[in-house]
């Protein structure tokens, strides 16, 4: 295997010479492994059986955990992917079973396939071990006639932080056994509960601990995560307890090459690059030739299934091939994704290409290459990616192909900042306003809140007024009920904006569900006319049932794909703060943000054309979220020697830099932070070209007085009440906007491209000339 993956390498050094794509061949040596014996106060019966599954002795990192947990500390484990965390929860989670059979521990995992993986796992320790010990998974997918069964008899429950919210928490009564008993609650994957969905997760601890608390029990966490740069700061911010850190890792690793690789420029003067999706599929074509098992992670739905397409092409050109190369995301039923998973393990499937689904731990096997199509945003998520290949001790290459953006432009071309920085900070915000009332109306539902009584650190006293006013909640004998008929968990999406998802309606022959997608992405990828693609086949979207969330489309075969067109509106609410930064202001508040989908463009496989577009009319998506904007005095613009039209065009381009390059500074994806640009002076949000362009064809000219036009830029949180990312760019004063400057000068297009200020065709003319000058007054320089 580590021949053909030689092979392979060789073969692309040959096409990175000619075109010089490859910008670094980092090699990682192979690290051999530390070990421990088991400790005496370990059951025996349990390490004969960790014996029996092979493994003789402890990584050191997975003696330290056990050492930890035996002092009644919380722990946070922090090792790279395949490094056997699983064992540094099993260990004194099954020990604690079998020395006391009324022990109960809940395993929390974010995902239902990441669940099924683990319960298999312990299966197999079970079969080995003398005691009865009962493991069940309880999630949306457990029969009703099976959960009175589990609820009494189960000594390890898996679930995920939905059904503990929906599901477990507020029918506590019916877990009488559970809570009395509760010794140890196991959250893996730390790092994916960062923002809203960890915002949602610590709350969702404060209500375990409050019901924990009032069974008589007090259990301890064992946490686990990916590298992230504050493990200790996120684990004690999750669970509002002091942690102890096992960050020293003793598993061995094979070694890995890993390959930035750029897209050749096509086009000096404009600075367009090949497609990074194309070239992504010539990087996996190398290997998957040599019969080397590689994953492709794509950064969207829409990618994964572009992506998809092109590799079924290539590789299914017969039917014995059919099968060959799957698609793997967030919407496929879970009955494919088990299909898929078991494949994939079994070896059967020589390609997947996959959205972040494939990203967390679900075992599938040991793959050989990972190829990212697309910087995924994040340090620690780039590992994270490229630790899917080579799980075991073998050899292995990870394989970085950068699009276009200037955030992906960054990384590839600075080699040493990526591999020598320290990951970035992962965010969360459990009092954020509105995560917090929801999650106190589902705590009083389930136990009435005494006088005085704090909810995690937080003073409520104003929140259950609050509801009373509301008829939500009433007031008697010290303590506060939940009045309301309404069950508060049910309107509580944990991972999106809004909870009502949409549902794809394939009506071609017989009418079938084939997909689910959530209320944000659905305006954008379920509009009327779009093409929707599931499992590399395409589908033409007929109407889209807004009041019934369902989308209803037939199959079709067309040469493009369709790309939404959306206008943002911002309003400035409340000026938390604000400070000269050079000749500029910056400041950080809070908004309320309005986007409406208003078109859509047809974009041609392949060469990326756009061949058409659409109008639409959809309902407006509104928010209040926090934002850090920066200010452009009016002195500068007038300063500049071009037309009211082209300083337009380059704030949009100098927006469209900004916006790429903050998460630079945020242990966020690109989606998590939108961008606007507004009139300081008007209050009014200016509209992106292809907007301007509409309104000037209909003789409605968008009139800015250059005297008194003093533009924001807006970046802002985009999730309702904010998580901290935009606050932490005011805290970068300058930073922000000097990497900006280093991005535009580096970059050797003429007139703007997608790697600094957009392509010239959405930015519109001067749009990078106009940018560089309104950076270069600000600093000074």
């Amino acid at each position: 295997m580590e021949n053909n993956i030689l092979k392979s390498l060789d073969r692309l050094k040959v096409e990175g010479s000619r075109t010089d794509s490859i910008r670094t061949i980092k090699h990682i040596p192979p690290k051999q492994g530390r070990y421990k014996e088991y400790p005496s106060d370990i059951h025996t019966s349990l390490e004969k059986a960790f014996k029996k599954k092979g493994f003789s002795k402890l990584y050191t990192h997975q003696f330290l955990s056990w050492q930890k947990s035996q002092e009644n500390k919380n722990i946070v484990v922090v090792t790279p992917t395949a490094s056997g965390k699983t064992l540094c929860y099993n260990l004194p989670v099954l020990d604690s079973l079998l020395k006391d059979s009324s022990s109960r521990s809940i395993y929390l995992f974010p995902t239902k396939a990441l669940s099924q993986d683990q319960k298999s796992e312990l299966d197999e320790t079970i079969k080995l071990l003398p005691e009865e010990i009962r493991i069940f998974t309880y999630d949306g997918d457990t029969p009703q006639d099976a959960r009175k069964a589990i609820r009494a008899r189960g000594h390890i429950i898996i679930t995920n932080p939905d059904m503990l919210h929906t599901g477990i928490l507020p029918h506590h009564t019916k877990w009488i056994k559970l809570f009395k008993n509760l010794k140890y609650i196991v959250i893996d994957e730390l790092h994916n509960y960062r923002g809203i969905f960890g915002s949602h997760l610590a709350n969702i601890l404060r209500r375990l601990k409050r019901i924990a608390h009032f069974y008589g029990s007090s259990p301890r966490f064992i946490l686990c995560t990916a590298t992230i740069a504050n493990p200790v700061e996120m684990a004690e911010k999750t669970i509002e307890e002091p942690v102890s850190l096992i960050d020293e890792n003793g598993a061995p690793s094979g070694e890995k090459y890993f390959i930035f690789y750029n897209p050749p420029v096509v086009n000096k003067y404009l600075g367009i690059r090949r497609s990074y999706v194309g070239e992504a599929r010539s990087v996996a074509s190398v290997f998957l030739k040599n019969k080397l098992q590689t994953i492709v992670f794509a950064q969207s739905r829409l990618i994964t299934e572009v992506l998809l397409t092109y590799l079924k092409r290539d590789f299914e050109d017969n039917i014995k091939n059919k099968g060959l190369i799957r698609g793997y995301r967030g919407g496929y039923l879970p009955k494919k994704r088990r299909e898929i998973e078991k494949n994939l393990r079994q070896g059967k499937i020589r390609g997947v290409v996959s959205t972040n689904a494939l990203e967390l731990g679900i075992d599938i096997g040991s793959l050989d290459v990972a190829i990212l199509a697309g910087y995924p945003g994040t340090i620690s998520s780039t590992w994270q990616r490229s630790g899917r290949a080579g799980r075991k001790t073998d050899a292995s290459a990870a394989v970085l192909v950068a699009s276009s953006s200037p955030l992906d432009q960054f990384i590839i071309n600075n080699p040493d900042y990526f591999f020598s920085k320290n990951p970035e900070k992962a965010l969360i915000n459990p009092d954020n306003l509105s995560i917090l009332v929801n999650h106190i109306e589902c705590a009083i539902f389930e136990l009435p809140f005494k006088d005085g009584e704090k909810f995690g650190n937080i003073n409520i006293d104003d929140i259950l007024q609050f509801l009373e006013d509301e008829n939500l909640a009433m007031h008697s004998n010290g303590k506060w009920y939940w009045t309301s008929e309404a069950y508060p968990a049910d309107e509580v999406s944990l991972r999106s904006i809004s909870s009502d998802n949409f549902v794809v309606v394939d009506l071609t022959q017989k009418t079938e569900v084939i997909a689910e997608v959530d209320f944000t992405s659905a305006l954008t990828a379920l509009h009327p006319k779009a093409i929707y693609i599931c499992e590399g086949e395409q589908y033409y979207v007929e109407k889209l049932d807004f009041e019934q969330r369902k989308a209803y489309v037939k199959k079709t075969d067309v040469d493009y794909y369709t790309d939404a067109i959306d206008y943002t509106k911002i309003k400035i609410l409340e000026e938390f703060d604000q400070k000269q930064v050079k000749k500029s202001r910056i400041s950080h508040g809070e908004v309320h943000v309005a986007t409406q989908v208003v078109g859509f463009k047809k974009i041609k496989f392949h060469t990326m054309e756009n061949v058409g577009a659409g109008e639409l009319t959809l309902p407006q998506n509104e928010m209040h979220t926090t934002a850090y904007w920066v200010t452009i005095p009016a002195s500068i613009l007038k300063s500049l020697s071009f037309s009211a039209e082209q300083k337009i065009n380059g704030l949009f381009g100098l927006s469209y830099c900004l916006h790429h390059v903050s998460p630079l500074f945020m242990m966020c994806d690109l989606h998590d932070i939108g961008v606007s640009v507004g009139d300081n002076s008007t209050g009014k949000s200016v509209p992106p070209r292809d907007i301007r362009l509409k309104l000037a064809k209909e003789e409605k000219p968008i009139d800015f007085s250059q005297e008194d036009f003093e533009p924001n830029i807006f970046i802002y949180d985009n999730f309702p009440g904010g998580i901290g990312l935009s606050p932490s760019l005011f805290e970068l004063d300058d930073t922000l906007l000097e990497y900006c400057l280093k991005t535009i000068q580096s970059c050797p297009c003429q007139e703007g491209c997608p790697s600094c200020v957009g392509p010239t065709r959405e930015s519109g003319a001067f749009a990078k000339q106009v940018a560089l000058n309104i950076l270069k007054k600000i600093l000074s320089l």
